[in-house]
């Protein structure tokens, strides 16, 4: 199966020479969106480049890379992601061996080897109030919600789960096309929760795959501090989401 990779560059010139290098030798082929002027990389390595002349969201670079390739998978990835050697390769394999498999997402480690929670739960009221208020500072989520961010699941084998961090996921194309893409009226943040709980609804399996290593530093921007203009965009996504599948609501914790 032919891999495309989109990469969505937001001022990213310095990390795509190191994740650039890393990914093209794995993929088919690669197109590099340079959301704002300085985004494109110093060397593109002969990708194929698309320079935006205004910045889109996230949802809606997704879209544009994807309109834009060919393959029948979809490899979107963050210009900070850096591929193992054979990660896309352990992906591509997966998917091709469970055709519902909608979207597949690797093991995603801090570059000093530390592993991050890429693998959750859908999102809760009562989670998402204590992680987007001041009462995470009573409850820490990595300490009071173990079980949205899977923290005592560390599956060596490929595992179901409900949605993976969009900043490495395989899609498969005819799925995406199925629920009509991304969602470009979420900003940032919780599109990857949308696209994958529309998946979940139209009968699209999600999977973390581990044996697929993708290097990545988490920020966690949203997480330190409370009151950014990120913050912002993350209660907007959740309030887009809540209005999008409101039986959500139902599910307290």
């Amino acid at each position: 199966m032919k891999v495309s990779a989109v990469v969505i560059s937001h001022g990213h010139r310095e990390e795509l020479a190191r994740s650039l290098p890393a990914l093209l030798p794995q993929v088919d082929e690669a197109v590099v969106i340079a959301n704002v002027p300085g985004s494109a990389p110093a060397d593109p390595l002969g990708t194929r480049m698309i320079e935006q002349a205004r910045p889109l969201s996230f949802a809606a670079n997704i879209n544009a890379g994807a309109a834009a390739t060919t393959g029948e998978l979809i490899l979107v990835a963050n210009p900070d992601t850096v591929a193992e050697p054979g990660a896309v390769r352990a992906l591509r394999e997966f998917a091709a061996a469970h055709p519902r498999c909608g979207a597949a997402g690797p093991q995603m480690l801090d570059p000093d080897g530390g592993w991050q929670p890429s693998r959750r739960r859908f999102p809760t009221v009562g989670g998402t109030l204590v992680r987007r208020t001041p009462l995470r500072l009573v409850f820490p989520p990595l300490e009071r919600q173990r079980g949205h961010y899977l923290l005592d699941e560390r599956p060596s084998e490929p595992a179901p789960t409900d949605w993976m961090l969009g900043g490495f996921l395989l899609i498969r194309r005819a799925a995406f096309d199925e629920v009509g893409g991304f969602d470009e009226g979420f900003r940032m943040y919780g599109e990857e929760i949308d696209f994958c709980y529309r998946l979940a609804k139209a009968g699209w399996e999600r999977w973390y795959v581990p044996a697929a290593v993708v290097r990545h530093r988490w920020d966690a921007v949203t997480d330190r501090r409370l009151l950014t203009r990120r913050t912002l965009w993350h209660w907007r996504g959740v309030l887009r989401f809540v209005r999008k599948h409101p039986e959500r609501l139902r599910v307290v914790r």
